[in-house]
């Protein structure tokens, strides 16, 4: 059968659904309230606060601070866990660059660790070979919508003394032996940047544990003042990170129907029949009771031209994403000071792994034909 790229007709020819998905009536209605009322800001309405008590909530944790976006969110958690100047923080290898960048705007010294081979999420005992007098904080990362193993990871930051931020930027809604992530570390991240599952264009939360945490957090978000003080008294070093009350006002409807878009998320996977073909779904780490599915993996085991395969895949109507560089091998990082341990599994990753990105889920029953019979015919084509 003749590829798409060289002339031939291609797998799908039906546009994937969009992202983000049309403004339900509740989201219309709440923004339109907001801009009405003039009162636009999170200093001078209650939506932004809403937010994240109802977050907060959701994660198992008392505590939320909306953010502008998660990268400032995880700057602002490792500062209001004490992490600064000189210290350092463990990060996976496979990840976003903001998981590394949030570490040095804190000050601190990114230390990027391989991850599982199989999973791809943070490894514990890289994480322990990794951990010197200088280590402050590990930072696991719920990547693409399913949960770190959380137990041995909290079990080695016991032992050190280290703090755990969670960046749980594609991970709302998923939870780890039953319990939602956000809440099984000290601090957790979430993003609601345009690609995620929750999304106002950009954004972010903060959820956390503890009360001093929760108040030093909010003081770093709100240019140093402290929860009950004085407008104009700034008794530490703080920023204007805040989110405002236009975003606010569509993300808080979106929770109510978050739980039906995981479902739909899961059942694209559920129904993807991959047969003998060379190539596997990631399994899901240890421990998840639920995976939000905010991205889905695939291994290619075929001996494929990683270039071919994305260019024959995108003509054949069903683009695949290449995934994340390791991010040892980013200059900017090393030169910034990064420590790099040795990577081999996230150096495989970004040679075999692929993703499906989150609106493709979306789809209905035909999508996950579709993404099967592109990969069938791509393949069978080297």
């Amino acid at each position: 059968m003749k590829l798409a790229i060289d002339g031939g007709t291609p797998v799908r020819t039906e546009p994937w659904p969009s992202w983000p998905p049309p403004l339900s009536g509740a989201q219309r209605e709440l923004v339109t309230e907001v801009l009405e009322s003039g009162l636009w800001g999170a200093t001078q309405g209650t939506l932004c606060a809403d937010l994240a008590a109802e977050f907060a909530r959701r994660s198992g944790a008392p505590y939320g601070v909306t953010v502008a976006n998660a990268t400032l969110g995880l700057f602002a958690a490792l500062r209001g866990l004490g992490v600064g100047q000189g210290d350092e923080v463990i990060v996976p290898a496979y990840t976003f660059v903001a998981s590394a960048t949030s570490v040095l705007l804190a000050g601190a010294v990114p230390v990027i660790v391989d991850v599982e081979p199989a999973d791809l999420h943070l490894s514990a005992g890289a994480v322990e070979a990794a951990v010197t007098g200088r280590t402050a904080a590990v930072m696991p990362v719920h990547l693409a919508g399913s949960p770190v193993d959380m137990d041995p990871l909290n079990a080695v930051a016991v032992r050190h003394g280290l703090k755990v931020v969670e960046d749980c930027a594609q991970a709302h809604g998923a939870t780890y032996h039953g319990r939602p992530v956000g809440g099984l570390g000290d601090a957790g991240v979430f993003s609601f940047q345009s690609s995620k599952a929750m999304t106002a264009g950009e954004g972010g939360v903060i959820v956390c544990r503890d009360e001093a945490v929760h108040g030093a957090i909010w003081s770093a978000c709100n240019v140093g003042r402290r929860l009950g003080g004085e407008w104009y008294g700034h008794p530490e070093v703080g920023w204007n990170l805040r989110l405002t009350e236009i975003q606010a006002a569509l993300l808080l409807p979106w929770l109510e129907r978050l739980e039906e878009e995981i479902a739909r998320r899961e059942a694209f996977v559920a129904a993807l029949d991959l047969g003998d073909l060379p190539v596997s779904v990631l399994p899901q780490p240890a421990g998840t009771t639920r995976d939000s599915r905010h991205l889905l993996m695939l291994r290619v085991e075929a001996p494929v031209e990683r270039e071919f395969l994305l260019a024959a895949m995108a003509a054949e109507g069903v683009p695949l994403d290449g995934g994340y560089p390791p991010l040892g091998t980013m200059a900017a990082l090393t030169d910034a000071g990064a420590r790099v341990e040795p990577c081999p599994a996230a150096e495989e990753a970004a040679r075999s792994v692929v993703w499906v990105r989150q609106q493709m889920l979306m789809d209905d029953a035909s999508g996950p034909v579709d993404l099967a019979e592109a990969l069938a015919k791509v393949l069978a084509a080297r």
